[in-house]
């Protein structure tokens, strides 16, 4: 893994909405996340037996995250098959950090000895850093005291240890992820239109890329549009065109604003988790409906993008089911 030495410290928070997105995205592209941090992922990994996602086995590991509020939105356990002719099995634990970094090498260590505890099995813990260039990653945490000494060492990673002339270059999908990591945190700080030709960098390199099927390059596009976001309806009214053109009419993105539309007129906020009103619900619904046909998104995705239960995506997944 290429790493560089960052000096500096980062106290900004990253945009708590955007970490589902960027959760998802990670998910979307996980064999192409495994051979962009690991030289060695084709040979180790069995990527033809898929991966599982450990989301519960997280939150029951780490119980207080999810009781005082902490990164459970933006953590990744995912057990992954090995390729040595054995049913053997290792867990890469993936933490996405974007804002400080203090006590984040004890965090990762605490991750570690949990996990091998309720396990038993091998782990390989890779942290990628999503602040800016001024943010540290560290990759090791060290405790000595009279004569007992621990090391514990993992993979770090920071968005901005490559430039966008080499994430460019790259023959890896998942290098235009972050990529648009890199450019999300340009939000505010440089024009619309700047920002919009930075996002429209993005999408042309992932159209052009003809690596995904139609449908994922939807999903790509989709996440894309959300996470490197613009409010000004004119610029994207010209990003569809844009899209529209370089696919050859083959992929809308008009369900974006319809999506953000409902978002500012209902004030919809942030992680619901005790229902929703029921001046919001149909339109809701009609969103969630568009998520599942038209993108082929997953319950869990679904519910992490229009920010409602799981649960109630179920809920009309069976509905479109009986109406088929």
């Amino acid at each position: 893994m290429n790493k560089k030495a960052i000096p500096g410290h980062d106290n900004t928070s990253p945009r708590k909405k955007d970490d589902p997105l960027l959760k998802a995205a990670f998910e979307e592209l996980f064999p192409y996340l495994l051979r962009f941090c690991f030289a060695d992922a084709v040979k180790v990994f069995d990527l033809r037996k898929g991966f599982v996602f450990l989301d519960k086995e997280l939150t029951e590991l780490f119980p207080e995250l999810k009781k005082q509020g902490g990164s459970r939105f933006v953590d990744l356990l995912v057990k992954v098959f090995l390729k040595n002719g054995k049913e053997e099995w290792i867990l890469v634990h993936i933490e996405i950090q974007g804002s400080s970094t203090k006590n984040f090498p004890k965090r990762m260590f605490q991750y570690w000895y949990r996990i091998y505890d309720r396990y038993a099995v091998d782990v390989t813990a890779l942290a990628i850093f999503t602040g800016n260039k001024r943010q540290q990653h560290p990759d090791t945490f060290h405790k000595i005291f009279m004569g007992t000494e621990i090391t514990y060492r993992y993979n770090a990673y920071h968005i901005f240890d490559h430039s966008e002339t080499e994430l460019l270059a790259m023959d890896n999908p998942f290098a235009l992820i972050v990529l648009a990591a890199q450019k999300a945190l340009l939000q505010g700080k440089v024009p619309e239109e700047e920002l919009a030709n930075h996002r429209l960098t993005v999408a042309k390199a992932l159209i052009q890329s003809k690596k995904f099927s139609h449908k994922k390059i939807e999903k790509l596009l989709f996440f894309l549009k959300n996470f490197i976001y613009i409010g000004n309806d004119e610029i994207n009214r010209k990003f569809d065109t844009q899209i529209q053109q370089l696919t050859g009419g083959t992929i809308a993105m008009g369900i974006i604003e319809t999506i953000k539309k409902i978002e500012r007129e209902e004030g919809i906020e942030i992680g619901m988790e005790k229902g929703i009103e029921k001046g919001m619900e149909k339109g809701k619904q009609e969103v969630i409906e568009n998520l599942i046909t038209e993108l082929g998104l997953s319950n869990k995705q679904a519910a992490r993008i229009a920010r409602v239960p799981e649960a109630f995506v179920k809920k009309i997944r069976a509905s479109l089911k009986k109406k088929k």
